[in-house]
């Protein structure tokens, strides 16, 4: 696919420098689409940015920037919502998807704008957003990419379900399982090493579901007035409505792979960590990222940048990030 970095240089891969490099898109891009929950029609337009800039969402209609930041989530019922600081009425919902193209095609600084409260949902899916994000291109920024590389299990459980983040040497590796008593879904489990080649091939088009007697009570609540058969898989016990189908038989856990990443970027630098999760979700994934930097000995930031940069939203430490990352890559995952 056209914007994904060249083949010669594996994103998140070591360099020969010993380096990977930061990535911005090339040209800005637009779409418009309605929001899932609002119902209301958004403008969405995803911009470049510089250097150490990180993701940023920025809601035009009002003038002002959030960063995209696991620390100002605000809410994650059915999605995920982020607040500026301080002004709880600034708020951008259902970033999940977006974040997932974002990390999944290695952009590492770019400014997402909305006119309204809420991305727009598209297909349900991360496909749409990459494409824009290959049409707009990607370019490779001169400065070194930090990592987070995570130094010991960190875990969050809510009943039956748990997520836990484990050391692992090469990027974000992912394995989830659910458990849903409707028949269409049933058990599935899930794993994948995620790539841009992996997320583009196994992950993006992989649309978000819901069950057909939860629609009216979330429309009742205010919820889910964009949605339809053309954005959500539907599901009635055994019985998958929409008239094309799945596009994959496993297509519910894909997605819910595909919504870890996404919440999982808000971390703020591309994770170095195996994801274990079972019956997770928005509220889980980000009580995962709040338990990982609750304390430093958790994590470290790669010897990529010699300072956090000043979008990382987490205090921290680096001192023997550069052990740590040699440790890492020499023992066994």
């Amino acid at each position: 696919m056209d914007g994904l970095p060249p083949r010669s240089r594996p994103l998140n891969a070591a360099t020969s420098t010993g380096a990977a490099y930061q990535r911005t898109l090339k040209n800005a891009i637009d779409c418009v689409g309605v929001g899932l929950h609002s119902g209301l029609p958004v403008k969405l337009s995803l911009c470049p940015a510089p250097i150490d800039a990180g993701i940023v969402f920025r809601r035009v209609d009002l003038g002002v920037d959030i960063p995209a930041r696991y620390d100002l989530v605000t809410d994650t019922r059915l999605c995920t919502v982020l607040s500026a600081p301080g002004q709880p009425e600034a708020r951008v919902s259902t970033v999940e998807h977006v974040m997932a193209a974002l990390v999944g095609a290695g952009i590492s600084n770019a400014v997402v704008e909305v006119d309204g409260p809420e991305i727009p949902i598209l297909d349900g899916s991360a496909e749409a957003f990459l494409f824009l994000i290959a049409c707009a291109g990607t370019v490779e920024q001169d400065a070194p990419l930090a990592e987070i590389v995570v130094l010991r299990p960190v875990r969050v459980e809510v009943g039956e379900a748990y997520a836990e983040l484990r050391p692992y040497a090469f990027g974000l590796d992912a394995a989830v399982s659910i458990d849903f008593a409707a028949a269409a879904i049933g058990t599935q489990a899930y794993s994948l090493l995620v790539t841009p080649e992996s997320f583009r091939d196994e992950l993006a088009d992989a649309r978000t579901f819901t069950l057909l007697h939860e629609i009216n009570a979330l429309q009742a609540a205010g919820l889910a007035r964009g949605g339809s058969l053309d954005n959500a898989v539907v599901v009635d016990g055994a019985e998958v409505l929409n008239p094309g189908g799945l596009r994959s038989p496993d297509e519910f856990v894909r997605h819910k792979v595909l919504d870890a990443v996404g919440d999982l970027a808000l971390a703020g630098a591309p994770l170095r960590a195996r994801l274990i999760g079972h019956r997770s979700g928005h509220a889980i994934n980000n009580q995962l990222l709040r338990a990982l930097f609750a304390d430093d000995a958790n994590w470290c930031l790669t010897a990529g940048t010699a300072e956090r940069p000043s979008w990382f939203g987490s205090a921290g430490s680096m001192a023997g990030a550069r052990d740590h990352r040699l440790a890492l890559a020499a023992a066994p995952s």
